[in-house]
């Protein structure tokens, strides 16, 4: 049975691996790309298994045509792929207002706006999948990805809400969490001015690590995908799927110093309740 997958930011990196690997394997996808003519060779070589739109995510206007136009042309959807997004690089003083308000109206605004519309669809067809793609940096935190961070941090806690609102109508949701991984995420980062003030800081030390290259990126894009086209046929859904040796590590070590710190403040948290 064939399987019908909505994807967007497609023209690079993890989306468009993910569209050439479900293609090869015979699946439909509807693609969602900034510039349409980056899957010109995909469309020739695959022809009406490949349906592309053009769509910047930030417009929330084309995000509700375009996901009504997959949906009408195609019929059934099974998987939507909320992918497209970008990371603002840089100290939380360093960045611009202009450049806070694309990361938000992005990564949280944009990829809201995709869920929000798909969910009509998916809920008169009787169900389906939102893979939703996060990073390692929804459950922790580097020195100048503070933008990026917010951005992820929230479409967690949205994730995690609208999962339970949706249940009920066999509409599942996945958070997609990979580690740094050999794509052009680096070179796609927005970065600010840097303040010197910031050289001898952590801030700084991250910084340096970009430009000298020794910011491990050691996840394999193909297995990366391979893994989470898996988990959309896992029954039930995982709520999350984290990808990486590095993301294992650090997330498993947040959360640990996370649940200690909790445990250490159980008396005083018990104690602020209303007495009887």
């Amino acid at each position: 049975m064939t399987t019908t997958w909505f994807i967007t930011g497609t023209s690079s990196g993890l989306g468009r691996e993910m569209t050439e690997q479900l293609l090869a394997r015979g699946d439909r996808v509807a693609a969602t790309l900034r510039t349409t003519g980056a899957l010109d060779d995909l469309k020739a070589q695959y022809g009406d298994q490949l349906w592309v739109a053009a769509l910047d995510i930030s417009d929330p206007d084309a995000v509700r045509r375009v996901v009504d136009a997959a949906f009408t042309e195609l019929g059934r959807i099974n998987v939507v792929v909320n992918n497209a997004g970008y990371a603002l690089f840089g100290a939380a003083e360093e960045v611009s207002d202009v450049q806070i308000r694309q990361q938000t109206d992005t990564n949280i605004l944009g990829s809201v706006a995709v869920i929000r519309a798909a969910l009509p669809h998916l809920r008169d067809q009787g169900g389906g999948r939102i893979l939703q793609i996060s990073s390692e940096g929804g459950q922790i935190a580097y020195p100048n990805f503070s933008l990026y961070h917010a951005s992820k941090w929230a479409l967690e806690g949205f994730v995690e809400s609208v999962a339970q609102e949706v249940a009920p109508f066999n509409i599942e949701f996945t958070l997609i969490e990979p580690g740094p991984t050999q794509t052009n995420f680096v070179g796609g980062m927005v970065s600010s001015a840097p303040m010197a003030v910031y050289d001898q800081t952590p801030a700084g030390e991250v910084r340096r690590g970009l430009n000298s290259g020794s910011f491990g990126t050691l996840g394999d894009p193909v297995k990366v995908v391979q893994a989470m086209i898996a988990s959309a046929d896992q029954m039930p859904a995982p709520r999350r799927v984290t990808l990486g040796a590095n993301a294992y590590t650090q997330i498993h070590a947040a959360l640990t110093a996370r649940l200690a710190a909790l445990e250490n403040q159980r008396d005083i948290a018990f104690s602020t309740d209303l007495t009887s």
